[in-house]
């Protein structure tokens, strides 16, 4: 059986919710994603967009990292051959991703996520000293483009303008499909850092972060994201010219401050039920919460896009509140969330 710890599914919660904290500000924005990115951040925003940009998404690939090591582990115990079925796991979720861009979202990690896992099944069966030398070969070649792209200012692709938002929704699937090659340039950076912190998630397990042997580790983490946070709040102030650095390179640095003072929180005893719900459910509420922005906010749905932070949390936490509830419900008669059912069933073995 599977191995599972509490604390993954707080934290996977939390991964998912405050990923949309982020996407939230771009399917509010009037005219959708496109249009905000060409807008930029409005004064006064900065504070609340710079409290979650990438950082959430950083905890998320972490936990990925977690899932990849705990899946590997239990492939050993079974005695099964080795990545095996699980390429079939990252075909499907790359199909899922990609119906989620094109029926949904223009900014989709998933995608990224399977080509990563693929490339990542490969390197975790290897000695610690190999995993070592990639994760440091990778993350050194990452940190040195980011560095030369944030010096150039030439790091962002220009966006198409057109106002996705004033769409009919059919517009919008063609326009994912024509402009796919500007939408899918971030799986360029999403992937090679995906590989340091999938690696990274995994040598976190080993090292015990998540049992009683962390405690130590878990405080180095923490003080490393204390020390991140005003620094990575300075790059989000100081505009777009950072946005690399700002999304990229600090980011991660919290979220491992943040996934190892959670980590603490819940051995503690803390463990709400909703957050653990929607981390049991991880992969529907992450569609979920972006299909219900898009009915909310775009004009062929409900048409309440607006440039008011008041307007973007309410539409935050109803949308929150509504996957959370919804979870917690499902989770009573099933014990998967719909398309964690769905993967599951595509992809283990056939009966005898």
């Amino acid at each position: 059986m599977r191995e599972r710890l509490p604390v993954l599914d707080v934290l996977r919660g939390i991964a998912i919710l405050g990923t949309f904290a982020s996407n939230v500000w771009l399917l509010a924005f009037p005219g959708g994603p496109q249009a905000w990115l060409a807008a930029g951040t409005p004064t006064g925003e900065w504070l609340l967009r710079g409290l979650v940009n990438g950082k959430f998404l950083a905890l998320l690939t972490l936990l990925f990292g977690v899932g990849l090591e705990l899946q590997y582990r239990s492939a050993v115990r079974r005695g099964a051959r080795w990545p095996g079925r699980y390429l079939l796991r990252a075909l499907v979720l790359l199909v899922e991703g990609a119906l989620h861009y094109v029926l949904v979202f223009e900014f989709d990690v998933l995608m990224g996520y399977a080509v990563t896992s693929v490339v990542v099944a490969y390197l975790i069966g290897r000695s610690d000293r190999v995993q070592k030398a990639c994760t440091v070969a990778v993350g050194a070649v990452f940190v040195l483009l980011m560095g030369l792209l944030t010096a150039t200012r030439t790091a962002s692709p220009e966006i198409p303008a057109v106002p996705v938002a004033d769409l009919g929704y059919g517009a919008q699937v063609l326009g994912r499909l024509r402009d796919w090659a500007t939408f899918r340039a971030e799986l360029v950076v999403i992937v090679p850092l995906g590989v340091v912190l999938f690696l990274l998630g995994a040598r976190l397990h080993r090292a015990g972060v998540f049992d009683d042997r962390g405690a130590a580790p878990r405080r180095r983490l923490m003080v490393l994201g204390a020390v991140a946070l005003p620094v990575n709040l300075l790059t989000s102030y100081l505009g777009p010219a950072w946005f690399l650095v700002d999304r990229y390179l600090l980011a991660p640095l919290v979220a491992l401050g943040l996934l190892a003072g959670v980590t603490h929180l819940v051995r503690a005893g803390w463990a709400p039920r909703g957050l653990t719900a929607v981390g049991r459910t991880a992969l529907s509420c992450y569609v979920l919460q972006n299909v219900l922005a898009s009915v909310l906010c775009y004009r062929w749905g409900l048409g309440l896009a607006g440039p008011e932070t008041w307007r973007v949390l309410l539409i935050w936490a109803a949308v929150s509140g509504l996957c959370t509830v919804v979870a917690v419900l499902w989770l009573r008669r099933f014990d998967r969330g719909p398309l964690e059912l769905l993967t599951h069933r595509l992809v283990r073995p056939a009966p005898l």
